[in-house]
């Protein structure tokens, strides 16, 4: 019978039964016939045919496996006794649902960042076939010269493109931003990632030329938002940073871009850029490294050959796009830099560079969560085991197998395990949404898709499968393992069978010495995130509102756009609440830097970057708004402007490595401009080191310069203002005076605190989540010793009333089982200990201010989870000296 015809007899129970009888009755009747022929009576020839024939019921069940898939049918018969058996065992249950929900809930939260960052193909056409341009010297962004030459040169490939990501257009026309992530384009962009247009046409060749009018391609989402979706957007203008693109198309549905994290809503041409970034020679800049080079390989094209296409080519392509004021030796390293490429189905990411070993630890963090919750539902399978250590007998004194057994205990834990896997989908869903939200607190939103995909669904349901199978097997080995006959004898008092306490404590003791890893981790980078939080910066970061002025949009003269900083200065001084301001270049801890090679008279540089310094150019008042302290010499003032003498204040790490113990003040230094040196600046003052990236990093040799004696990178300013009450105040008064100014000028509003905090994203990412996944464990760890503690003390309760009934005084009894949990914790930190001396150098790149093996961290997470253990464990050793001796022994 073939196998589909018996699926299909599981389904027809009733007409199965019905067909053997009657094929049974057939050859009985058959035979009875030929015994009647041969000579028999009919009564006597019915017998012997019966006698003959065999055990009617045995015959019918053995055609039936053959009629039916015998095993599916067992299989769902014991589906439905665990699902009858964890409906009365509501308790049980619960527990062992909600455990693994969460174990495996955060499993699948964590992969499915994992999967979402690191391994998820971008949705375009056959990615797999995508490729990253790269320099051997491991460069992987490029200037517009090379990506045109790389254009108009390879052969390897079928296609190349190029973008820039745009953190953000400003779609206001004055006034307060308002931003939308954008995408500078090279006009094969769409074309080669195999992109479709839902309204309009996509950017092409055409569109990217030197010179191009503004036009504009949005994403499908930004389009159903800003303008309902409606068709005659196409054709419209769209201000972008002050410009008027013409919107000419939108993308379809899904597709915002290949920077993973970064949706990009608007994209624009590659020549645009000399709109939106007018009077900088961007396209012709040979030393304006800002984009990204991919391609695509042919159908029959292999990695190896795109490979050895573009190193042919990359002799000429380097040779004629040399920086012309880099040193000979800059020059001459230059032209023998080669190309090549790789597999880049996945896009790229900056959040992935931040972020990939974070998560990997985390993943770690979970899988031990996860182990913990298999050994507490282990124990809870382990004590129901043998509490139905009788049924089970009885069972295989009727003729059950262990195996028939130990299959029915397996089925019970991955049903439970996939009960749990439900819960932890929904927990994932919530908690990954959480995380993303806690990376978007970082220098901007992260967007991220986590929708539920094959890889996920298969990471979450073979998790669930391997748990099942990881926590059921012992108990399902163990299902079998009493003799039926003791085990009956057993029962009349109510023991049944051997509870092996040596097997639970050993789990328990194993679930303490995981949780100590991970309370011990989550100290360490809870302390470290204390440590970089409370870290003196050199500025007091409270009560500080940075604005952001962009005057790029007022038609000026060059001379008039270098007054506008003093100008909005003037204004916004003026204002009430506003204790001190002052303009910058840039504002510390804001991921933009500006940093130049100095020349000292009598400094020789030991290495390269040993004549590295940080520069900002600053106004009087900045560092009065800031809270950063003179140390010596004197503020800059208005007169230092560019028609004054070049001064320059340097910071106690810059005067200490350039000029040593002597007085800095009067001293020059010069930036060096490759082969020339800059005019002379002279030291006027000192102030204090003031953390200038980052908060991990060491004092940086840093310089500020008068903003009037410095070059603007673009027509905009920082304006910090330093208020006694809450930042945000001031900023309708701010906008207020700068719109009576100019309506055209852009403001954007922070505080230098959000800041600040913003550059802790990933620490507060990952003391927040090992913080969380610490308790976790530990009160997993907790409900283990109790329910472990509380098994024992009623398995003992014969043994307990006697010994109190022959005058045991209860204070020993207490002390007996605290001792035996005492030993539980203290071999479960014994090993945790050694196992964290290990395990917390995986983390030991993100701490600051802490070692990994940090003796006080390690000390007070065993003093707390001792505490906390020992607690949990005294609940039952009351219960245990509380025994009444005559209901004991009675029992008994």
């Amino acid at each position: 019978m073939s196998w589909h015809r018996r699926l299909v007899n599981l389904l027809r129970p009733g007409s199965v039964w019905r067909d053997i009888d009657r094929e049974m009755a057939f050859h009985l009747e058959e035979r009875v016939d030929e015994l009647v022929a041969g000579g028999m009576s009919p009564a006597e020839a019915r017998r012997t045919a019966r006698r003959q024939f065999g055990r009617v019921e045995i015959i019918r069940r053995r055609i039936r496996d053959v009629d039916v898939v015998g095993w599916l049918e067992s299989l769902l018969f014991d589906v439905r006794y665990a699902l009858r058996a964890l409906n009365t065992h509501r308790g049980f249950t619960l527990v062992a649902v909600l455990s693994l929900g969460l174990g495996i809930g955060a499993n699948t939260a964590i992969f499915s960042l994992i999967d979402a960052v690191l391994l998820r193909s971008v949705p375009v056409r056959r990615p797999e076939q995508l490729v990253r341009l790269s320099m051997s010297d491991g460069n992987s962004i490029f200037t517009n010269p090379l990506w045109e030459q790389i254009r108009d040169r390879q052969g390897a490939l079928e296609g190349t493109f190029a973008f820039a990501d745009q953190e953000a257009f400003d779609l206001s026309r004055g006034g307060v931003v308002r931003h939308a992530p954008g995408a500078l384009v090279s006009g094969d962009y769409f074309r080669v990632l195999g992109v479709q247009a839902a309204a309009g046409r996509l950017l092409g060749r055409a569109d990217d030329v030197r010179g191009c009018p503004g036009t504009a391609v949005l994403s499908h989402g930004f389009w159903e938002r800003e303008y309902g979706g409606a068709m005659d957007a196409i054709g419209r203008t769209l201000s972008l940073d002050g410009h008027r693109f013409r919107i000419v198309g939108v993308t379809r549905a899904g597709f915002s871009g290949i920077d993973v994290g970064h949706a990009a809503q608007v994209f624009v041409p590659l020549c645009a850029i000399a709109i939106v970034r007018p009077g900088r020679d961007i396209l012709d800049g040979r030393s304006t490294w800002f984009l990204s080079v991919f391609g695509r390989l042919g159908p029959s094209e292999s990695l190896r050959t795109a490979r050895a296409g573009l190193a042919a080519i990359s002799r000429g392509t380097f040779a004629s796009t040399v920086p012309g004021h880099w040193t000979a030796k800059e020059q001459s390293s230059y032209r023998r830099t080669t190309l090549t490429a790789d597999r880049a189905g996945n896009g790229v990411s900056r959040l992935r560079d931040q972020y990939d070993h974070a998560l990997f630890v985390l993943l770690l963090v979970v899988a031990v969560v996860l182990l913990i919750a298999c050994a507490n539902v282990a124990q809870l399978l382990l004590a129901r085991t043998t509490a139905r250590g009788h049924e089970l007998a009885v069972r295989r004194a009727l003729g059950a197998g262990r195996a028939r057994l130990a299959r029915q205990t397996l089925v019970e834990s991955l049903i439970v395990s996939l009960l749990g896997a439900g819960v932890g989908l929904v927990f994932a869903r919530w908690s990954a949404g959480l995380v993303v939200g806690f990376l978007s607190r970082g220098r901007g939103p992260v967007v991220l898709d986590l929708s539920l995909d094959p890889r996920v669904l298969g990471f979450t349901v073979g998790v669930a499968v391997l748990t099942g199978i990881l926590f059921g097997l012992v108990p399902a080995l163990r299902s079998g393992a009493t003799p039926p006959l003791s085990a009956i004898r057993a029962s009349g008092r109510g023991l049944v069978g051997d509870a092996r306490p040596g097997l639970a404590r050993g789990l328990v003791a194993a679930q303490v010495a995981l949780s100590f890893v991970l309370v011990a981790g989550a100290g360490l980078l809870v302390a470290s995130f204390q440590h970089l939080d409370s870290v003196d910066p050199g500025f007091r970061r409270d009560g500080v509102l940075v604005v952001r002025a962009d005057w790029s949009h007022l038609h000026l003269s060059a001379a008039e756009r270098a007054a506008v900083p003093r100008t909005l200065l003037d204004r916004v001084r003026s204002l009430p609440g506003v204790r001190s301001a002052g303009a910058s270049l840039l504002t510390p801890i804001s991921g933009v830097a500006w940093n130049e090679d100095v020349a000292v008279d009598g400094f020789t540089p030991k290495s390269e970057r040993d004549a590295l310094v940080w520069f900002n150019g600053i106004t009087d008042g900045y560092l009065r708004a800031l809270g950063t302290r003179l140390l010596a010499g004197r503020d800059f003032t208005p007169r230092d402007d560019a028609g004054s003498a070049k001064v320059v204040l340097v910071n106690r790490a810059m005067a200490h490595r350039f000029f040593g113990d002597a007085d800095p003040l009067g001293k020059t230094v010069r930036i060096s401009e490759h082969d020339s040196l800059a005019d002379p600046m002279e030291v006027v003052g000192v102030v204090e080191d003031a953390k200038y990236r980052k908060l991990d990093e060491t004092e940086l040799a840093t310089a500020y310069v008068p903003l009037a004696q410095t070059e603007l990178w673009e027509p905009t300013v920082q304006l910090s203002l330093r208020t006694g009450g809450a930042p945000e105040a001031l900023v309708p008064e701010v906008t207020r005076v700068v719109r009576a100014l100019d309506a055209s000028i852009t403001l954007e509003f922070t505080t230098l605190s959000r800041q600040v905090s913003s550059s802790l994203a990933r620490p507060r990412l990952l003391a927040t989540l090992s913080g969380f996944f610490g308790l976790l464990a530990l009160v997993l760890a907790v409900i283990g010793l109790y329910g472990t503690m509380s098994y024992g003390v009623a398995r003992r309760r014969n043994e307990i009333g006697v010994r109190i009934a022959l005058g045991a005084p209860r204070a020993r009894i207490l002390a007996m089982v605290a001792r035996e949990a005492a030993l539980v914790v203290a071999t479960g930190i014994a090993a945790g200990l050694v196992l964290s001396l290990g395990a917390t150098r995986l983390v030991a790149s993100f701490l600051y201010g802490i070692t990994a093996t940090d003796p006080v961290t390690l000390t007070l997470s065993a003093i707390a989870l001792s505490a906390v253990a020992l607690a949990a464990a005294l609940v039952p050793a009351w219960r245990a000296a509380t025994v009444d001796p005559m209901v004991a022994l009675r029992e008994e």
